[in-house]
């Protein structure tokens, strides 16, 4: 046995020291979540990384950023937008809301306005890896589509297990030959960022000289009191390097703090113009609630705000028209659309198919499609979803009749079933630590999200729109795989070649 695991008489373990020391590089590196009382704790993680095939990964690589074209074009055809998310709006709240505000920006289909802000699409693509349908899209994220620096400091946390305690890292290596995925997700976002930042602030130097003396200013637009803080800084940390200023507010503090300068121009009090503002923050209800405004309409003021912001020159991610276009229901419109249609949005027929063949099967709720379910369907084959951000929105097997049951059908088109797909398990047992407390794991299954940036339609990172990936893997036997809110653990990728 070598010196780094010990058996306890149950399972191989390694050392306390050990753990304690790559827990601290965690926290050293900003990998961590702040808790309530300022304090901070690591965020948990396996101690080897997911093994996928070479041309696995490269077809992800390839088909993405095609993904992302995609959405981007639908995201600006908005009369396809209000056209087909019309019942979804009416099914759920949130989205009507959104709606709502959708059609004050951009007018209806008698009158077209055509707002300030300049698309920033900063999208994460999740996967999973099914054992027989291969990788499929799990959802489209594109608002508050964080945790690409901790995406990178993963592949770097496993680079410095690697080197530090070689056996440690190996004895839950699938294949010793393996090689790690390259993983430069928090840099790369930042370029795009920064390009997109830097464009804003030169198309107002053509108007205003002095715009120059302006250092590039990106705005984050932060919950109060959140956790996930650190991941966020790390990234305003590398914007800070490339010589983007970073400011960190509220909506509830933007609904006082915002003003119009000349042409357009997005003016935040105290700080002066800003050149892209990005959310993370403004994907569920609550973010728009402030009972100190005693509100007669819920959530009036902050939605307002937010649609202040796209009545300005300024880069944006994401815009309203980017959340409806990224949301569940639209998801499952392309999914059920032939290939041809996507013409419509600048794809080629071989382009179309590339996407076509990541998209896992969806089915709009329906009094047919119920019946089907109840009667016909096997129901551990299916996932029932509604259109939530995050964990939590999901209903498995026997408990998605139950739940199509309690709906009325006016709240039909805000859910949808997809096919639930069922990755590869590793071949070997791992151990993931979660609060300082490890645990070896025999089922580990993998989520893989890539991370695409595209600024007015066009890829503005190093890798034609390509930005990095991140991993979260849980136990096959937990439906949540979240690092928030379920079992999931902070990952990275190593490929073999087939």
């Amino acid at each position: 046995m070598n010196n780094c695991i010990i058996d306890n008489n149950q399972n191989q373990l390694i050392s306390s020291q050990i753990i304690e020391d790559i827990c601290e590089w965690e926290i050293m590196h900003g990998v961590a979540f702040r808790q309530a009382d300022n304090t901070a704790r690591h965020v948990p993680f396996s101690i080897s990384p997911i093994t996928m095939e070479r041309p696995t990964y490269q077809h992800l690589l390839s088909v993405t950023p095609l993904i992302a074209k995609l959405v981007n074009n639908v995201s600006e055809d908005h009369e396809f937008l209000q056209e087909s998310l019309g019942g979804m709006a009416k099914a759920d709240p949130f989205f009507g809301l959104l709606m709502e505000l959708h059609v004050q920006a951009h007018g209806n289909v008698l009158q077209r306005k055509l707002p300030a802000r300049q698309p920033l699409l900063l999208m994460r693509t999740d996967f999973m890896d099914d054992r027989r349908y291969g990788a499929k899209v799990i959802e489209f994220n594109g608002i508050a589509a964080g945790m690409s620096p901790f995406g990178q400091r993963a592949t770097e946390l496993h680079n410095y297990i690697k080197n530090q305690w070689s056996d440690v890292y190996h004895h839950g290596l699938e294949d010793g030959k393996a090689k790690p995925a390259d993983n430069k997700g928090m840099e790369q976002l930042a370029v795009a960022i920064t390009t997109a930042t830097k464009k804003v602030r030169e198309h107002f130097s053509t108007l205003d000289k002095k715009s120059l003396e302006h250092k590039p200013t990106f705005l984050m637009i932060v919950q109060e009191g959140e956790d996930n803080v650190y991941d966020q800084h790390l990234l305003e940390v590398a914007l800070q390097n490339l010589g983007v200023r970073t400011v960190r507010r509220t909506f509830e503090q933007l609904s006082t703090q915002l003003l119009s300068g000349e042409n357009q121009r997005l003016i935040l009090k105290g700080v002066g113009a800003i050149d892209t503002v990005y959310l993370r923050s403004g994907y569920q209800y609550s973010d728009y609630f402030a009972p100190k405004l005693q509100e007669e309409t819920c959530c009036h003021t902050l939605s307002q705000t937010r649609l202040f912001i796209e009545k300005h020159y300024v880069a944006m991610n994401a815009t309203i028209s980017q959340q409806l276009a990224t949301s569940k229901s639209m998801q499952m419109l392309l999914t059920m659309m032939p290939v041809e249609g996507y013409a419509r949005w600048g794809l080629s027929l071989e382009e179309a198919k590339k996407v076509k063949s990541v998209l896992a099967d969806m089915k709009p709720i329906s009094t047919e499609t119920i019946e089907w379910f109840n009667r016909f369907s096997d129901k551990q084959e299916w996932v029932l979803k509604n259109q939530g951000e995050g964990g939590g929105h999901c209903v498995f097997g026997e408990e998605i009749s139950k739940k199509l049951a309690q709906l009325e059908p006016e709240q039909y088109d805000a859910w949808a079933l997809m096919q639930r797909l069922y990755p590869h398990e590793r071949d070997k047992p791992t151990i993931s630590v979660r609060d300082g407390k490890q645990i070896l794991v025999n089922d580990l299954v993998s989520e893989i999200g890539l991370f695409t940036a595209h600024y007015q339609g066009e890829g503005v990172t190093d890798e034609n729109g390509y930005a990095g990936y991140l991993i979260r893997s849980k136990p096959a036997s937990e439906n949540e795989g979240g690092i928030h809110s379920g079992q999931g653990v902070l990952d990275s990728l190593v490929l073999i070649d087939s």
